[in-house]
């Protein structure tokens, strides 16, 4: 089979999307860049593609809202593409602003499958930019990161201003999403007990860290995996050295090669 290829998609304000190219490559993807612009002007299509990489940084600087930029442009775009890749089963990933930008578009948390705006990245409870490492464990379900043991504290940096988990008024939409297995991952303490602030960077309620769509293939993650493949470092006697990276990106090159895309 030849390399599975993988869009990372970028616009003015973009960053991690180096990290996230290496990644991809170490994992065995064949990783392209692709403007916004290349869309609009359809000198590229996503259509020969197996995953599409949404990367962190602040996309047209933020402005209005986290994402809602980039989302509005390729929700202009290149909508009925995306959705037409959501029905094939095919990845989508969502780092940071990448995760804002799927929660704009509506692409996750999908639970009705309207592909409605039902939740939203909100400002840190510190009110401050926050930036150092952390752990989250996997709570969910889905088929592309079944490699990646649950409740195992994995370290991952953070590193944003608008992070904290904000729902439609449904008083019951987060038991909803958690009971279909959509919250994929929590922010933990390094030895894997439920997080507060610091190891909660955001104040994220039930300290989610990571959704998914129904179908478990439309992943949106605050955290940055692509920051942290390998771990190299030192660290006191007793504290987890599993790292999420290598671990997220294996799992999703062999996602996809059972599938075949």
């Amino acid at each position: 089979m030849q390399e599975p290829e993988v869009a990372i998609l970028r616009m003015e304000g973009t960053n991690c999307e180096e990290e996230a190219y290496h990644a991809f490559q170490d994992s065995g993807f064949k990783p392209t860049y692709i403007h916004i612009n290349e869309l609009k002007n359809k000198r590229e299509s996503l259509e020969h593609f197996s995953t599409i990489f949404l990367p962190g940084g602040f996309s047209a600087g933020d402005y209005i809202r986290a994402g809602s930029i980039f989302s509005a442009r390729l929700s202009e775009y290149s909508r009925k593409d995306l959705e037409r890749f959501v029905d094939e089963g095919k990845p989508i990933i969502g780092v940071c602003n990448g995760f804002q930008i799927l929660a704009e578009l509506g692409f996750i948390p999908d639970l009705d499958g309207k592909m409605e705006r039902k939740v939203g990245l909100a400002p840190n409870s510190s009110n401050r930019f926050e930036c150092r490492m952390s752990y989250v464990k996997m709570t969910g379900k889905t088929p592309m990161l079944k490699e990646i043991k649950h409740d195992l504290p994995y370290m991952v940096p953070v590193a944003h201003a608008e992070g904290r988990i904000v729902t439609a008024r449904d008083q019951n939409f987060l038991e909803k999403l958690d009971e279909s297995g959509q919250i994929i991952f929590r922010y933990s303490n390094p030895d894997g007990t439920d997080a507060l602030y610091p190891w909660n960077p955001n104040g994220s309620e039930g300290s989610i860290a990571g959704l998914s769509n129904f179908h478990g293939n439309v992943i949106g993650l605050m955290p940055h995996p692509e920051r942290i493949y390998n771990f190299f470092g030192k660290l006191p006697s007793g504290i987890n050295k599993d790292v999420l990276g290598k671990n997220f990106f294996d799992s999703l090159y062999n996602y996809i090669l059972k599938k075949a895309f």
